[in-house]
Protein backbone atom coordinates (compact mmCIF):
# COMPACT_ATOMS: atom_id res chain seq x y z
CA UNK A 1 0.00 0.00 0.00
CA UNK A 2 1.39 3.16 -0.68
CA UNK A 3 2.02 5.87 1.74
CA UNK A 4 -0.76 7.98 2.78
CA UNK A 5 0.80 10.84 3.88
CA UNK A 6 4.26 12.68 4.00
CA UNK A 7 5.71 15.19 6.22
CA UNK A 8 8.28 17.50 5.79
CA UNK A 9 11.73 15.93 6.29
CA UNK A 10 13.69 16.96 8.66
CA UNK A 11 17.70 16.02 9.57
CA UNK A 12 18.20 13.44 12.66
CA UNK A 13 19.44 16.74 14.29
CA UNK A 14 15.39 17.97 14.54
CA UNK A 15 13.79 14.53 15.26
CA UNK A 16 13.05 15.70 18.74
CA UNK A 17 10.96 18.63 17.28
CA UNK A 18 9.23 16.62 15.41
CA UNK A 19 7.19 15.33 17.93
CA UNK A 20 4.25 13.73 16.08
CA UNK A 21 1.57 13.82 18.11
CA UNK A 22 -0.09 11.04 16.39
CA UNK A 23 -3.11 10.17 18.80
CA UNK A 24 -5.96 8.26 17.06
CA UNK A 25 -8.47 10.34 19.22
CA UNK A 26 -7.77 13.49 16.95
CA UNK A 27 -7.20 11.07 13.82
CA UNK A 28 -11.14 10.06 14.05
CA UNK A 29 -12.32 14.01 14.07
CA UNK A 30 -10.75 14.63 11.12
CA UNK A 31 -9.33 17.96 12.13
CA UNK A 32 -5.70 18.83 12.26
CA UNK A 33 -4.29 19.76 15.35
CA UNK A 34 -4.06 23.59 15.05
CA UNK A 35 -3.79 24.20 18.84
CA UNK A 36 -2.43 22.25 21.91
CA UNK A 37 -4.67 21.22 24.50
CA UNK A 38 -2.09 19.62 26.86
CA UNK A 39 -4.64 18.98 29.96
CA UNK A 40 -7.09 17.14 27.21
CA UNK A 41 -3.95 15.44 25.86
CA UNK A 42 -2.80 14.12 29.23
CA UNK A 43 -6.53 12.48 29.92
CA UNK A 44 -6.43 10.69 26.05
CA UNK A 45 -2.50 9.55 26.95
CA UNK A 46 -3.68 7.78 30.41
CA UNK A 47 -6.97 6.44 29.14
CA UNK A 48 -4.61 4.89 26.48
CA UNK A 49 -3.34 2.41 29.05
CA UNK A 50 -6.57 1.20 29.95
CA UNK A 51 -7.23 -0.45 26.18
CA UNK A 52 -3.93 -2.46 27.09
CA UNK A 53 -5.42 -4.22 29.97
CA UNK A 54 -6.25 -8.09 30.42
CA UNK A 55 -7.74 -10.07 33.14
CA UNK A 56 -10.33 -9.16 34.82
CA UNK A 57 -11.74 -5.62 33.91
CA UNK A 58 -12.77 -3.70 36.87
CA UNK A 59 -16.47 -1.99 37.28
CA UNK A 60 -14.92 1.61 36.31
CA UNK A 61 -13.26 0.29 33.25
CA UNK A 62 -13.70 3.27 30.70
CA UNK A 63 -12.72 1.92 27.32
CA UNK A 64 -16.46 0.25 27.33
CA UNK A 65 -15.23 -2.02 23.76
CA UNK A 66 -12.91 -4.25 25.67
CA UNK A 67 -13.84 -6.74 27.92
CA UNK A 68 -11.90 -9.38 30.20
CA UNK A 69 -9.50 -11.82 28.59
CA UNK A 70 -6.28 -13.87 29.56
CA UNK A 71 -8.06 -15.08 32.81
CA UNK A 72 -6.25 -18.06 33.41
CA UNK A 73 -2.81 -16.80 32.60
CA UNK A 74 -0.31 -18.39 34.72
CA UNK A 75 -2.58 -21.23 36.03
CA UNK A 76 -0.17 -24.73 34.61
CA UNK A 77 2.08 -23.04 36.93
CA UNK A 78 -0.26 -22.80 40.00
CA UNK A 79 -0.12 -18.99 39.34
CA UNK A 80 -2.66 -16.12 38.47
CA UNK A 81 -0.94 -13.95 36.43
CA UNK A 82 -3.63 -11.82 35.71
CA UNK A 83 -4.38 -8.82 35.42
CA UNK A 84 -1.92 -7.54 33.67
CA UNK A 85 -1.23 -4.94 30.93
CA UNK A 86 -0.50 -6.33 27.30
CA UNK A 87 1.41 -5.59 24.39
CA UNK A 88 4.82 -4.00 23.35
CA UNK A 89 7.48 -6.27 21.44
CA UNK A 90 9.25 -9.70 22.20
CA UNK A 91 12.76 -9.68 21.63
CA UNK A 92 13.28 -11.85 18.22
CA UNK A 93 10.25 -10.51 16.34
CA UNK A 94 10.98 -6.76 16.77
CA UNK A 95 8.10 -3.95 18.58
CA UNK A 96 5.18 -5.58 16.94
CA UNK A 97 2.36 -5.39 19.16
CA UNK A 98 0.96 -9.09 19.72
CA UNK A 99 -1.44 -10.40 22.84
CA UNK A 100 1.53 -12.19 24.68
CA UNK A 101 2.47 -10.67 28.03
CA UNK A 102 6.43 -9.57 27.80
CA UNK A 103 7.84 -8.16 30.61
CA UNK A 104 10.45 -6.33 29.99
CA UNK A 105 8.66 -3.44 27.82
CA UNK A 106 6.00 -3.56 30.06
CA UNK A 107 8.23 -2.41 33.11
CA UNK A 108 9.63 0.12 31.64
CA UNK A 109 6.26 1.52 30.89
CA UNK A 110 5.65 1.12 34.97
CA UNK A 111 9.33 2.33 35.34
CA UNK A 112 8.66 5.64 33.51
CA UNK A 113 4.86 6.17 34.51
CA UNK A 114 6.44 6.23 38.53
CA UNK A 115 9.09 8.49 36.92
CA UNK A 116 6.45 10.71 35.39
CA UNK A 117 4.42 10.73 38.63
CA UNK A 118 7.54 11.72 40.80
CA UNK A 119 8.41 14.84 38.76
CA UNK A 120 5.00 15.85 37.03
CA UNK A 121 2.58 14.89 39.45
CA UNK A 122 1.90 18.08 40.92
CA UNK A 123 0.92 19.12 37.38
CA UNK A 124 -1.54 16.33 36.79
CA UNK A 125 -4.48 17.97 38.16
CA UNK A 126 -7.45 15.31 38.11
CA UNK A 127 -5.53 12.75 36.40
CA UNK A 128 -3.00 12.05 39.41
CA UNK A 129 -5.85 9.72 40.24
CA UNK A 130 -5.95 7.93 36.68
CA UNK A 131 -2.14 8.11 36.69
CA UNK A 132 -1.67 6.39 40.15
CA UNK A 133 -4.62 3.78 38.72
CA UNK A 134 -1.83 3.27 35.44
CA UNK A 135 1.03 2.49 37.83
CA UNK A 136 -0.95 0.15 40.34
CA UNK A 137 -2.45 -1.80 37.45
CA UNK A 138 1.23 -2.61 36.14
CA UNK A 139 2.67 -2.74 39.45
CA UNK A 140 0.11 -5.40 41.04
CA UNK A 141 1.00 -8.03 37.59
CA UNK A 142 4.73 -7.36 38.53
CA UNK A 143 4.57 -8.43 41.87
CA UNK A 144 2.38 -11.48 40.85
CA UNK A 145 4.96 -12.19 38.71
CA UNK A 146 8.41 -12.23 41.50
CA UNK A 147 5.83 -13.94 44.06
CA UNK A 148 7.91 -17.09 43.84
CA UNK A 149 11.86 -16.39 45.64
CA UNK A 150 14.65 -16.26 42.99
CA UNK A 151 12.14 -16.62 39.91
CA UNK A 152 10.43 -14.14 37.56
CA UNK A 153 7.98 -15.11 35.15
CA UNK A 154 8.77 -12.78 32.17
CA UNK A 155 6.45 -13.83 29.06
CA UNK A 156 3.04 -15.38 28.81
CA UNK A 157 2.11 -16.66 25.45
CA UNK A 158 3.65 -18.37 22.67
CA UNK A 159 5.04 -15.26 20.41
CA UNK A 160 5.16 -17.11 17.14
CA UNK A 161 2.22 -18.76 17.41
CA UNK A 162 0.07 -15.18 18.33
CA UNK A 163 1.35 -13.68 14.95
CA UNK A 164 -0.45 -16.12 13.12
CA UNK A 165 -3.41 -14.52 14.06
CA UNK A 166 -5.16 -11.64 14.15
CA UNK A 167 -7.89 -11.81 16.85
CA UNK A 168 -9.67 -9.36 19.36
CA UNK A 169 -8.00 -10.56 23.34
CA UNK A 170 -11.52 -11.43 24.76
CA UNK A 171 -11.02 -14.67 21.60
CA UNK A 172 -7.64 -15.35 22.51
CA UNK A 173 -6.99 -19.41 22.11
CA UNK A 174 -3.29 -19.64 21.22
CA UNK A 175 -0.72 -21.23 23.95
CA UNK A 176 -0.74 -19.27 26.64
CA UNK A 177 2.92 -20.62 27.49
CA UNK A 178 4.83 -19.37 30.33
CA UNK A 179 7.83 -18.83 30.40
CA UNK A 180 10.28 -17.55 33.68
CA UNK A 181 14.26 -16.73 34.88
CA UNK A 182 15.58 -18.52 37.55
CA UNK A 183 19.09 -19.61 38.87
CA UNK A 184 19.19 -22.02 36.67
CA UNK A 185 18.22 -19.86 33.12
CA UNK A 186 19.05 -16.07 34.41
CA UNK A 187 17.66 -12.66 33.04
CA UNK A 188 19.48 -9.81 35.11
CA UNK A 189 17.54 -7.56 32.12
CA UNK A 190 14.30 -8.14 33.17
CA UNK A 191 14.60 -8.60 36.37
CA UNK A 192 16.75 -5.67 36.90
CA UNK A 193 14.41 -3.27 35.07
CA UNK A 194 11.11 -4.97 37.30
CA UNK A 195 13.32 -4.13 40.55
CA UNK A 196 13.39 -0.46 38.71
CA UNK A 197 9.94 -0.51 37.99
CA UNK A 198 9.15 -1.57 41.80
CA UNK A 199 11.41 0.91 43.49
CA UNK A 200 10.05 3.80 41.20
CA UNK A 201 6.53 2.67 42.09
CA UNK A 202 7.22 2.38 45.77
CA UNK A 203 8.34 6.33 45.83
CA UNK A 204 4.90 6.65 43.97
CA UNK A 205 2.84 5.49 47.04
CA UNK A 206 5.06 5.89 49.99
CA UNK A 207 2.74 8.76 51.22
CA UNK A 208 -0.74 7.35 49.41
CA UNK A 209 -0.23 3.74 50.69
CA UNK A 210 2.88 2.94 52.70
CA UNK A 211 1.80 -0.50 53.19
CA UNK A 212 1.82 -0.89 49.73
CA UNK A 213 4.93 1.36 49.30
CA UNK A 214 6.96 -1.32 51.80
CA UNK A 215 5.52 -4.04 49.97
CA UNK A 216 7.02 -3.14 46.66
CA UNK A 217 9.96 -1.71 47.91
CA UNK A 218 10.79 -5.26 49.88
CA UNK A 219 9.91 -7.18 46.83
CA UNK A 220 12.07 -4.73 44.64
CA UNK A 221 14.95 -5.67 46.74
CA UNK A 222 14.43 -9.17 46.48
CA UNK A 223 14.05 -9.33 42.52
CA UNK A 224 17.70 -6.98 42.32
CA UNK A 225 19.35 -9.12 44.80
CA UNK A 226 18.27 -12.27 42.42
CA UNK A 227 19.30 -10.21 38.69
CA UNK A 228 22.46 -9.32 40.27
CA UNK A 229 23.73 -13.26 42.18
CA UNK A 230 22.69 -14.91 39.12
CA UNK A 231 23.91 -12.70 35.98
CA UNK A 232 22.78 -13.36 32.48
CA UNK A 233 20.58 -11.55 30.00
CA UNK A 234 17.14 -13.01 28.58
CA UNK A 235 18.09 -11.30 25.52
CA UNK A 236 21.64 -12.21 25.56
CA UNK A 237 21.53 -13.01 21.60
CA UNK A 238 21.09 -8.97 21.26
CA UNK A 239 23.49 -7.82 24.01
CA UNK A 240 26.08 -8.90 26.62
CA UNK A 241 25.48 -6.27 29.42
CA UNK A 242 22.82 -5.45 31.30
CA UNK A 243 22.68 -1.63 32.07
CA UNK A 244 19.07 -2.76 33.84
CA UNK A 245 21.20 -3.67 36.78
CA UNK A 246 22.39 0.10 37.01
CA UNK A 247 18.83 1.04 36.08
CA UNK A 248 17.70 -1.03 38.76
CA UNK A 249 20.31 0.28 41.67
CA UNK A 250 19.62 3.87 40.62
CA UNK A 251 15.80 3.69 41.71
CA UNK A 252 16.61 1.31 44.38
CA UNK A 253 19.24 3.93 46.28
CA UNK A 254 16.66 6.76 45.12
CA UNK A 255 13.98 5.14 46.72
CA UNK A 256 15.61 3.56 49.43
CA UNK A 257 18.93 5.63 50.61
CA UNK A 258 20.57 2.79 51.43
CA UNK A 259 24.32 2.81 50.93
CA UNK A 260 24.77 -0.38 49.48
CA UNK A 261 23.09 0.87 46.29
CA UNK A 262 25.44 3.94 46.27
CA UNK A 263 28.33 1.58 46.31
CA UNK A 264 26.97 -0.38 44.12
CA UNK A 265 26.66 2.11 41.47
CA UNK A 266 30.17 3.14 41.67
CA UNK A 267 31.51 -0.32 41.78
CA UNK A 268 30.00 -0.89 38.44
CA UNK A 269 29.72 1.88 36.62
CA UNK A 270 32.70 1.36 34.32
CA UNK A 271 31.93 -2.56 34.57
CA UNK A 272 28.09 -1.75 33.25
CA UNK A 273 28.89 0.90 30.69
CA UNK A 274 27.43 3.63 32.94
CA UNK A 275 29.67 5.67 30.26
CA UNK A 276 29.35 4.17 27.10
CA UNK A 277 28.16 6.96 23.81
CA UNK A 278 24.77 5.46 23.37
CA UNK A 279 22.60 8.47 23.17
CA UNK A 280 18.83 6.36 23.75
CA UNK A 281 16.58 5.44 26.26
CA UNK A 282 14.07 3.14 25.35
CA UNK A 283 13.39 -0.29 26.93
CA UNK A 284 15.92 -1.84 25.59
CA UNK A 285 18.73 0.91 26.47
CA UNK A 286 18.68 2.71 29.63
CA UNK A 287 22.35 4.66 29.27
CA UNK A 288 20.84 8.09 29.34
CA UNK A 289 17.90 7.24 31.48
CA UNK A 290 21.05 6.49 34.20
CA UNK A 291 22.57 9.08 33.43
CA UNK A 292 19.91 11.90 33.90
CA UNK A 293 18.55 9.88 37.02
CA UNK A 294 21.77 10.13 39.13
CA UNK A 295 22.48 13.38 37.84
CA UNK A 296 19.47 14.63 40.08
CA UNK A 297 21.61 13.64 43.25
CA UNK A 298 24.55 15.88 42.05
CA UNK A 299 22.75 18.73 40.52
CA UNK A 300 21.12 19.27 44.19
CA UNK A 301 24.29 19.20 45.85
CA UNK A 302 23.71 16.12 47.45
CA UNK A 303 26.47 13.09 45.83
CA UNK A 304 29.72 14.92 44.27
CA UNK A 305 31.48 11.49 44.19
CA UNK A 306 28.97 10.73 41.17
CA UNK A 307 29.91 13.56 39.24
CA UNK A 308 31.22 11.52 36.26
CA UNK A 309 26.98 10.29 35.80
CA UNK A 310 26.54 14.47 34.86
CA UNK A 311 29.44 14.52 32.83
CA UNK A 312 28.11 11.66 31.04
CA UNK A 313 24.33 13.30 31.12
CA UNK A 314 25.74 16.91 29.83
CA UNK A 315 27.02 14.93 27.02
CA UNK A 316 24.16 13.29 26.38
CA UNK A 317 22.06 16.11 26.01
CA UNK A 318 24.50 18.62 24.37
CA UNK A 319 24.14 15.65 21.51
CA UNK A 320 20.45 16.27 21.08
CA UNK A 321 20.98 19.64 20.60
CA UNK A 322 20.08 20.91 17.01
CA UNK A 323 23.23 20.87 14.91
CA UNK A 324 25.44 18.53 17.44
CA UNK A 325 23.05 15.98 17.34
CA UNK A 326 24.25 12.20 15.82
CA UNK A 327 21.23 10.36 17.00
CA UNK A 328 19.91 7.19 15.35
CA UNK A 329 16.69 5.59 15.48
CA UNK A 330 15.29 2.39 14.81
CA UNK A 331 11.72 1.64 13.17
CA UNK A 332 9.31 3.31 16.04
CA UNK A 333 10.44 6.67 15.70
CA UNK A 334 7.91 8.01 18.36
CA UNK A 335 9.79 6.02 20.74
CA UNK A 336 12.66 7.61 21.06
CA UNK A 337 10.65 11.11 20.53
CA UNK A 338 8.84 10.90 23.75
CA UNK A 339 11.79 8.92 26.03
CA UNK A 340 14.19 11.56 24.72
CA UNK A 341 11.85 14.53 25.31
CA UNK A 342 10.88 13.17 28.44
CA UNK A 343 14.90 12.85 29.44
CA UNK A 344 15.01 16.69 28.24
CA UNK A 345 12.06 17.81 30.36
CA UNK A 346 13.08 15.96 33.79
CA UNK A 347 16.95 17.35 33.10
CA UNK A 348 15.85 20.83 32.43
CA UNK A 349 13.87 21.17 35.94
CA UNK A 350 17.19 19.78 37.65
CA UNK A 351 19.31 22.56 36.45
CA UNK A 352 16.20 24.81 36.92
CA UNK A 353 16.38 24.15 40.79
CA UNK A 354 20.42 23.69 40.85
CA UNK A 355 20.51 27.61 39.04
CA UNK A 356 23.06 26.11 36.25
CA UNK A 357 23.06 25.03 32.68
CA UNK A 358 24.56 22.14 30.58
CA UNK A 359 27.87 23.54 28.98
CA UNK A 360 28.31 22.14 25.25
CA UNK A 361 31.92 23.08 23.93
CA UNK A 362 31.62 26.90 23.93
CA UNK A 363 28.39 27.53 24.78
CA UNK A 364 25.62 26.77 26.85
CA UNK A 365 21.82 25.41 26.91
CA UNK A 366 19.94 26.80 29.61
CA UNK A 367 16.78 24.60 31.21
CA UNK A 368 14.45 26.93 29.02
CA UNK A 369 15.94 25.88 25.95
CA UNK A 370 16.03 22.49 26.94
CA UNK A 371 12.31 22.54 27.59
CA UNK A 372 11.57 24.54 24.48
CA UNK A 373 13.43 21.72 22.35
CA UNK A 374 11.02 19.14 24.05
CA UNK A 375 7.87 20.92 23.43
CA UNK A 376 7.89 20.49 19.14
CA UNK A 377 3.23 18.30 15.79
CA UNK A 378 -3.81 11.33 12.85
CA UNK A 379 -3.43 8.14 11.94
CA UNK A 380 -6.73 5.72 11.22
CA UNK A 381 -5.81 2.34 10.69
CA UNK A 382 -3.55 1.74 13.83
CA UNK A 383 -1.88 -2.07 14.07
CA UNK A 384 -3.93 -2.85 17.30
CA UNK A 385 -6.00 -5.99 17.93
CA UNK A 386 -8.67 -4.47 19.88
CA UNK A 387 -9.26 -1.59 18.46
CA UNK A 388 -9.16 -3.19 14.50
CA UNK A 389 -11.75 -5.64 15.02
CA UNK A 390 -15.05 -5.81 15.95
CA UNK A 391 -15.44 -5.42 19.29
CA UNK A 392 -17.37 -7.88 21.84
CA UNK A 393 -20.31 -5.57 22.42
CA UNK A 394 -21.36 -5.14 18.82
CA UNK A 395 -19.93 -8.74 17.23
CA UNK A 396 -20.74 -11.51 20.45
CA UNK A 397 -19.76 -13.91 18.26
CA UNK A 398 -16.13 -15.61 18.12
CA UNK A 399 -13.79 -14.47 15.78
CA UNK A 400 -11.32 -16.87 14.98
CA UNK A 401 -7.68 -16.73 14.60
CA UNK A 402 -7.47 -16.31 10.95
CA UNK A 403 -10.48 -14.92 10.36
CA UNK A 404 -9.45 -11.64 11.72
CA UNK A 405 -7.22 -11.33 8.36
CA UNK A 406 -10.12 -9.92 6.74
CA UNK A 407 -10.09 -6.73 9.37
CA UNK A 408 -5.97 -6.69 9.26
CA UNK A 409 -6.04 -6.21 5.75
CA UNK A 410 -9.35 -3.91 5.10
CA UNK A 411 -8.51 -0.18 4.02
CA UNK A 412 -11.52 0.60 6.52
CA UNK A 413 -10.63 2.98 9.65
CA UNK A 414 -10.63 0.65 12.61
CA UNK A 415 -14.00 0.39 14.58
CA UNK A 416 -13.09 1.06 18.32
CA UNK A 417 -11.82 4.48 18.76
CA UNK A 418 -8.09 3.71 21.07
CA UNK A 419 -8.13 6.87 23.07
CA UNK A 420 -4.67 8.57 23.59
CA UNK A 421 -2.09 5.77 21.46
CA UNK A 422 0.74 7.36 20.02
CA UNK A 423 2.07 5.27 17.32
CA UNK A 424 5.24 5.02 15.97
CA UNK A 425 5.20 7.69 13.41
CA UNK A 426 7.37 8.34 9.97
CA UNK A 427 10.04 5.85 8.67
CA UNK A 428 13.42 6.58 7.79
CA UNK A 429 12.16 8.18 4.61
CA UNK A 430 9.86 10.32 6.64
CA UNK A 431 6.76 8.62 4.87
CA UNK A 432 3.63 7.35 6.94
CA UNK A 433 1.96 4.75 5.31
CA UNK A 434 -1.92 4.33 7.08
CA UNK A 435 -1.97 1.01 7.39
CA UNK A 436 -2.00 -1.83 9.44
CA UNK A 437 0.72 -4.28 7.95
CA UNK A 438 3.05 -1.58 8.19
CA UNK A 439 3.78 -2.42 11.87
CA UNK A 440 6.52 -0.49 12.88
CA UNK A 441 5.11 3.46 12.09
CA UNK A 442 1.14 2.32 12.97
CA UNK A 443 1.60 0.32 15.76
CA UNK A 444 0.86 2.15 19.57
CA UNK A 445 2.66 0.40 22.67
CA UNK A 446 2.93 1.22 26.06
CA UNK A 447 6.01 2.36 26.40
CA UNK A 448 5.43 5.36 23.94
CA UNK A 449 2.65 6.31 26.22
CA UNK A 450 4.36 5.92 28.99
CA UNK A 451 7.67 8.75 29.42
CA UNK A 452 4.75 11.27 27.31
CA UNK A 453 2.29 11.55 30.32
CA UNK A 454 5.06 13.61 32.39
CA UNK A 455 5.64 15.68 29.01
CA UNK A 456 1.73 16.19 28.86
CA UNK A 457 1.48 16.86 32.57
CA UNK A 458 4.06 19.70 32.63
CA UNK A 459 3.39 21.67 29.55
CA UNK A 460 -0.68 21.53 30.38
CA UNK A 461 0.44 23.62 33.55
CA UNK A 462 3.09 25.84 31.69
CA UNK A 463 2.14 27.21 28.76
CA UNK A 464 5.55 28.43 28.00
CA UNK A 465 8.72 26.87 28.68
Amino acid sequence: MPPRARLPSPPPSQLLLLLLLSMAFAAQAGQPAEGHDYSDALRKSILFFEGQRSGKLPPDQRLRWRGDSALRDGAAEGLMLSPCRAGGPDRRLLRRRRQHKVRLPMAFTATLLSWSVIDFGRNMGDQLGEALRAVRWATDYILKATAVPETVYVQVGDAFRDHGCWERPEDMDTPRTVYKVNRAHPGSDVAGESAAALAAASIVFRFRDPAYSRRLLDRAVEVFEFADKYRGAYSSSLRPLCDELLWGAAWLHKASRRREYREYILRNEQILGAGDTINEFGWDNKHAGINVLISKEVLMGKAAYLESFKNNADSFICSLLPGMSTLQTGGSNMQHVTSLSFLLLAYSNYLSHSGTAVQCGGSAASPAELRRLAKRQFPRRIHHRGSSLPSVRTHPARIGCKAGSKYYLSPAPNPNLLVGAVVGGPNTTDAFPDSRPYFQQSEPTTYINAPFVGLLAYFSAHSHP
